[in-house]
Formats: structure tokens, sequence, C-alpha cells
């Protein structure tokens, strides 16, 4: 297939028909060529997105917007690339079908070519066609905490409205059984942000493998703490769907379906930082700290979501310690809305 690609993009380039020899294509050789433009369409609109949430913590870091607008900007542009993949995509879906219709055409000549065309529309999109397993962007945000054994959240070190996170990640979902689409195994990769925010004036201190929350010396502006992680999330999700039938072809639609989703996750830490911002001796100053301070590289926890159609509420509660032994048992907590952009 590689060396017959070849020869067609040679013959493109030339403009006219190949000498070495006549190559005859088929309606089934353009719509396999038509198929392989999906994986590069989806890593495409993937690797943009990537960039742009890349582009909005450089602004968040540097000040420049607030950790709210830097959410909303991040699914602003979530939704842009998943509109992008569908939109993409269903070019590509109609000029299949078109030559599924009429498979048995052919572009005949004294000596016969093609012109592979490739234009900026032509895109990917999930056939009609029965899939068993799809694909799509997740996002989720929210607030965020974290609690010792037996600790309410009122009782908790750190602000319950200004601790937040953000997640980020690519999800895939296989329907379990053949023919019924009650049960579904939802897995893939994600980014989590996992904000806290200590009160009363205080920031984070490795004091020799303790790390503990200590009175900072000057009246703080913002005393902020960001956990970093990469992790496969995988759960059980279950909810009915409307079976959609076609030519002897079908597939499932969860559109506008309750669900639920039960499972967990695991993945390792990618870093921490603290950020501290206040006024000494008049001067506003911000310092961007870097350390381990003593937390878990290896991340664990369950999680659970319930929602109707794309939109859902979702919990997670990391089942690791954020900090290593001698520190006491302290876990991140998170609830906020998640949505799946199918």
């Amino acid at each position: 297939m590689k060396s017959l690609l070849i020869t067609f993009a040679l013959c493109i380039l030339s403009f006219s028909p190949c000498d070495a020899q006549t190559v005859e294509i088929t309606s089934g050789n353009k719509i396999e060529v038509l198929k392989k433009q999906r994986e590069n369409i989806i890593k495409q609109e993937k690797e943009e997105l990537k960039a742009a949430v890349e582009a909005i913590n450089e602004r968040l870091d540097n000040e420049e917007i607030s950790m709210q607008e830097a959410d909303e900007l991040k699914e602003e542009a979530a939704k842009k690339h998943a509109l992008n993949i569908e939109n993409r995509l269903a070019i590509l879906d109609n000029k299949i079908a078109l030559l599924e219709r009429n498979e048995e055409s052919k572009v005949e000549s004294d000596k016969t070519f093609v012109f592979s065309w490739k234009d900026e529309d032509d895109k990917e999109d999930p056939d009609y066609e029965d899939k068993r397993t799809t694909s799509t962007l997740m996002v989720a945000a929210g607030f965020n905490n974290a609690l010792q054994d037996g600790q309410s959240l009122n009782d908790s070190d750190f602000k319950i409205g200004g601790s937040r996170f953000f997640e980020i990640g690519w999800v895939w979902r296989t329907r379990v059984f053949d023919e019924s689409n009650w049960l579904r195994l939802k897995y893939g990769v994600s980014f989590q942000f996992n904000g806290l925010k200590p009160t009363d004036n205080r920031f984070l201190v490795d004091n020799n493998g303790i790390t503990e929350l200590q009175e900072f010396e000057y009246d703080l502006n913002k005393s902020k703490f960001r956990m970093d992680n990469l992790v496969i999330p995988v759960h059980f999700e279950f909810g009915p769907s409307k079976k959609i039938e076609n030519d002897g072809d079908y597939t499932f639609s969860t559109y506008k379906k309750f669900k639920v989703g039960l499972g967990g996750y695991t993945g390792f830490s990618l870093g921490e930082r603290q950020k501290l911002k206040y006024k000494e001796d008049g001067d506003r100053t911000k310092e961007k700290l870097k350390s381990d301070y003593n937390t878990n590289d290896f991340i664990y926890g369950l999680s659970a979501y319930v929602g109707w159609g794309n939109t859902s509420l979702y919990a997670k509660y990391d089942l690791n310690p954020i900090f290593e032994d001698p520190n006491p048992e302290l876990n991140n907590v998170s609830l906020g809305i998640r949505f799946d952009l199918d």
C-alpha cells in the first residue's frame, strides 16, 4: 500500500501519467486512503489543543489572567477543537458514503491514474456503521481540597472556594456486550491540575522531611500550592441508549440519556509548585517555588460521575496520601462538572 501511495504522489507532482506502469484505482482504494486521514486529523487537533492549554497555563503563571479565566479559556479551546474534529470528520464520511454507493464506477482512459485530493476540509468522522469503540475529549473543573481521616471541610486547612482543580484528557468508550449498550468501559489518559490555597496567611514549608503549614512573615495576597498529575482513568459506565439502524448497519447513541460512571485512576506526579504574592516594604513581590514538598510520586484513587448527555457531576478522591511518611495522611478530594464532548 505504501509503494502504491508513493506512485500516486509522483503522478500528482508531475501532472502527467506515470511512465513506469499503469495504476488502476478502485473505489475501495480511495476509501482506504480517506480512512487513513482520520488518525492524522485527530492527532493534529489534539496537538493544537495541547499547545493552546500550555499557552493558557503560561499566561496564568505570569499573572496575566485569573484561574477562573484560565479555566474558561481551556474549556472554550477544548470545545473548539472537539467541534473541529466533528465537522472535519463529517466531510470525510460523506465522501466515503458517496464512494461506497458508487463502488462499481471507475475512471478509465488510455492510462489510468488518480489525483489524490486533500484539501483543508477533508476530515474524518465516526462512520454511521456500528463502531464498538469511540473516543472523545473530556474536560472537568471544580472545587478541590485536602482532608485527613475524619476531618470535614469546615475544619480544612485549605480554602473551600479558592482551592480548585482542572482536568483534561482523551477517553475511549467500548461497548461491553455485542448487541447491547447498557454497559460501557470508559478509559483514557488525563492531565490533572489540583490546587490548594492555605488558610490564615500560611504557606507550605519542607522542614526536614515534614511538610507543614507555617505563618508567613508578610501579609499574603496569594498563597497557592499546585500538584500536576498524569493519570489513566478507567470507569464502567451504565445507562440507557438509543439503537439507530440504517440499511442493516446500526449504532448506539447516548445523546440526552442518563448515565452513571464508577471507577478510578492511577498514574504519577508531574511536579509541584507553590506561588506566593505579597508586599515587602511597599513593593509587590511574587515567588514561584518549585519542589516536591515530600509528595508521593505514585497517584491512585476512586472517581465517579452521574449526568445527562455530555454533562455530569464529577467527584474524585486520591487514595494515596499527598505527602510521604512520616507526614500526616492528607488526601486530595475534588468535586466539579465533567464534559464528555462526544
